[in-house]
């Protein structure tokens, strides 16, 4: 960025408390960027719409989720497919995922966050038109994975935007802000469940096989949404683009969305700048090494662990509730929605509110045993034979995704994103991402098939993830909240 975009840029409060008439904080190195980010020095700026437009393609992806879990029943029928066909339609966004996860991590320490985030909505919106337009399987199973590379394009950059346009501690901190991709990721699925009912309401009830493909669909309204709000208020990431060497654009971006009066100092290239890694695909085999081992071991389990629970209850929960209530799809949907805003939702905001507080890895803990319970609980009362066994039924999975909520949902990102440093952030993302969404993968193919050859005996084989998941925490007592990891860029770990 010229110096003479940095010098017309607004300045005002910020670092040491300076006001817009105080001298600037003068900047030496690329850690110094760092501490003025950790320090929090944010008043009125773009930097909390910044975060909250993070968001936007976690939001995309569980509002197809939530949406397409209502319309497999009527796609399954309409396509004629079995039970593996089927888990293949279901699961196409997740192997898209692994793709874009893979590249999009790379990419996103390689070129930089701004480049990556804007051009991965553009898979959104065509695979959400191409899906409502399907003639046939093989085409909805194509634009679901082309829908998944930009998922898992987004998901890296996403992560990496709210680790580095947040402070270390304190309201608003880093580990409260990743894990906000939760609770933002249950509104968006309960938002799918409202559309749904306002549609099934609306629709002939001789058109409602139609229903799948306004939903899907419609998913490409909030992306091109998004698309504009990102070009209007979106900027690189000023920790990214100090560790690139460019201190004077990493000012400028400071200035512009941290309001915060800095300069460069005249004498900073005569300062000797700590040497940091360079974006590579070797980096991959990096976040193996040191210090960074048992981390992305912890990271690796979780991302198997928790992703394939949740998917096999989530995308089956409406057909779980319509054999528990043996009700009506108006009920079901209803019954899923609150489940979704009562339990799940409310412990995504209570991970956000307290995990600077309690931690992490206490919240983690307490989210996997609470999912254990509520799995034991559903496989003990297999099919509920009256009102009160399905009571029981229902009160499991509440528990189930409360837990989810408060622990692995929300905090598999804080350990994937707060673990690495900038310079492998994006790398250290992608790896989970591709992880996760192998085991999302399987865990949509195989549910449909086990529930068909087990039963409710399928919660048995479930449970298994979050016994997995307590026992990786149990041995690797790692807490990534408060914890200054990007200062790991200009010391020697590895």
């Amino acid at each position: 960025m010229s110096d003479t975009i940095a010098a017309s840029t607004a300045a005002s409060s910020g670092y040491n408390t300076s006001s817009a008439g105080d001298q600037p904080t003068l900047i030496r190195s690329a850690s110094d960027i760092t501490r003025l980010v950790n320090q929090g020095a944010t008043k009125l700026s773009d930097a909390r719409i910044v975060v909250a437009i993070a968001l936007g393609g976690v939001f995309l992806d569980a509002y197809d989720l939530g949406g397409l879990a209502f319309g497999m029943k009527d796609i399954t029928r309409q396509f004629g497919l079995t039970p593996s066909g089927a888990g293949l339609v279901a699961s196409a966004i997740t192997l898209g995922a692994i793709v874009g996860a893979l590249f999009g991590g790379y990419l996103t320490d390689k070129i930089g966050r701004y480049r990556v985030f804007m051009a991965d909505m553009f898979f959104f919106v065509i695979a959400a038109l191409a899906c409502a337009f399907a003639p046939n399987a093989w085409v909805l199973g194509g634009s679901r994975f082309v829908m998944g590379v930009g998922v898992g394009i987004d998901l890296p950059v996403a992560m990496a935007f709210l680790a580095e346009f947040s402070k270390l501690s304190g309201r608003g901190n880093k580990a409260s802000r990743v894990a906000m991709w939760c609770p933002t990721w249950y509104a968006a699925i309960s938002i799918s469940y409202l559309l749904v009912l306002l549609l099934y309401a609306v629709l002939p009830a001789e058109d409602t096989g139609l229903l799948w493909r306004l939903i899907l669909g419609f998913g490409a309204v909030p992306a091109i949404l998004i698309i504009a709000i990102r070009h209007r208020y979106m900027n690189e990431s000023p920790v990214w683009t100090a560790n690139q060497g460019d201190l004077k654009g990493a000012a400028a971006i400071l200035r512009r969305s941290y309001n915060i009066n800095v300069e460069v100092a005249a004498d900073a290239d005569q300062q000797a700048q700590p040497a940091v890694r360079k974006a590579a695909w070797s980096n991959y085999g990096q976040l193996w090494k040191g210090v960074y081992f048992k981390r992305t071991l912890l990271v690796s389990v979780m991302s198997v662990a928790s992703p394939f629970a949740y998917n096999a209850v989530a995308f089956g929960l409406p057909v779980i509730l319509s054999t528990f209530l043996k009700q009506s799809v108006i009920s079901t949907i209803l019954f899923s929605l609150g489940l979704n805003l009562c339990f799940a939702f409310v412990g995504g905001l209570l991970a956000v509110r307290f995990v600077s507080k309690i931690g992490a890895w206490n919240m983690t803990v307490v989210g996997y045993a609470f999912q254990l319970i509520a799995m034991i609980g559903l496989a003990l009362v297999g099919r509920p034979a009256d009102s009160a066994e399905a009571a029981i039924s229902i009160s499991m999975l509440a528990l189930f995704l409360f837990g989810q909520g408060i622990g692995p949902g929300s905090h598999s990102m804080t350990y994937a994103s707060l673990s690495y440093p900038t310079s492998l952030r994006g790398t250290g993302v992608g790896l989970s991402q591709v992880v996760s969404r192998v085991s999302s993968t399987a865990s949509l193919f195989l549910f449909p098939v086990l529930t068909a050859a087990l039963g409710t005996k399928v919660f048995w084989a479930i449970g298994l993830a979050p016994l997995v998941g307590v026992l990786i925490l149990l041995a690797i007592r790692w807490e990534p909240s408060g914890y200054d990891v990007d200062a790991e860029d200009f010391e020697k770990t590895v």
